[in-house]
């Protein structure tokens, strides 16, 4: 850091939790993007507890302003759970996720053109893949096949990525379900609250 000063590692602070918000939007808006979404949100998440940190060669109070969220996030299971996926992620490219799915109601052929017509070279409809997201497989001029998502209108079907094995328990919350989006939303929201904090308590010193 040299001479950063706390406005300077203020900024970086926010800057990484800028990159974080952009795998969220990854994460809800989408299939295309939604696990490399969750990846960066996981990785850039950890990053700004990071940066954060050096927070301490600048505010001699930093120690004891940071001490209950790190007490907070070794005992939280959904916080320490992320924490370490970071690491798999980095080391083994892991996320451990799987989807699921629930038809309410389809009616073949019908209910089909709901979905829009097919693009070119469509060779097969899937619904609920790893990501979430459902549409057409396309064969491509040169042979390979890439996916065409669409909607499923929800009167339709539903279908959600799951983190498998991620403790959904957070800030003594009852569980509520272990969808990416949810746990993606919450671990957002968890760093954005801790940075807000941090400028309020420190953003004054400028210097």
């Amino acid at each position: 850091m040299g001479n950063k000063t706390t406005k300077e590692v203020l900024q970086r602070i926010r800057d990484t939790l800028n990159t974080a918000r952009l795998g969220l939007k990854d994460v809800l808006d989408g299939p295309q993007r939604r696990l490399g979404g969750l990846r960066n949100l996981i990785v850039f998440g950890r990053a700004v507890t990071n940066v954060l940190q050096n927070l301490r060669s600048t505010e001699p109070t930093f120690d004891e302003w940071y001490a209950p969220y790190v007490a907070e996030m070794k005992a939280d299971p959904l916080l320490k759970y992320l924490y370490e996926l970071r690491t798999k992620i980095l080391k083994e490219g892991m996320l451990g996720t799987s989807s699921s799915g629930y038809i309410r109601h389809f009616e073949y052929p019908k209910d089909m053109q709901r979905l829009g017509p097919p693009p070119v070279g469509a060779q097969g409809f899937f619904m609920g893949d790893q990501s979430g997201g459902s549409g057409w497989d396309v064969l491509l001029d040169d042979g390979t096949v890439e996916k065409f998502y669409v909607d499923i209108p929800g009167d339709i079907g539903t279908f959600s990525v799951h983190l498998g094995d991620a403790p959904t328990d957070h800030r003594g919350q009852p569980p509520t379900d272990n969808t990416i989006q949810a746990i993606a939303q919450a671990y957002f929201d968890y760093l954005s609250s801790m940075v807000n904090a941090a400028e309020k308590q420190f953003g004054a010193h400028g210097v």
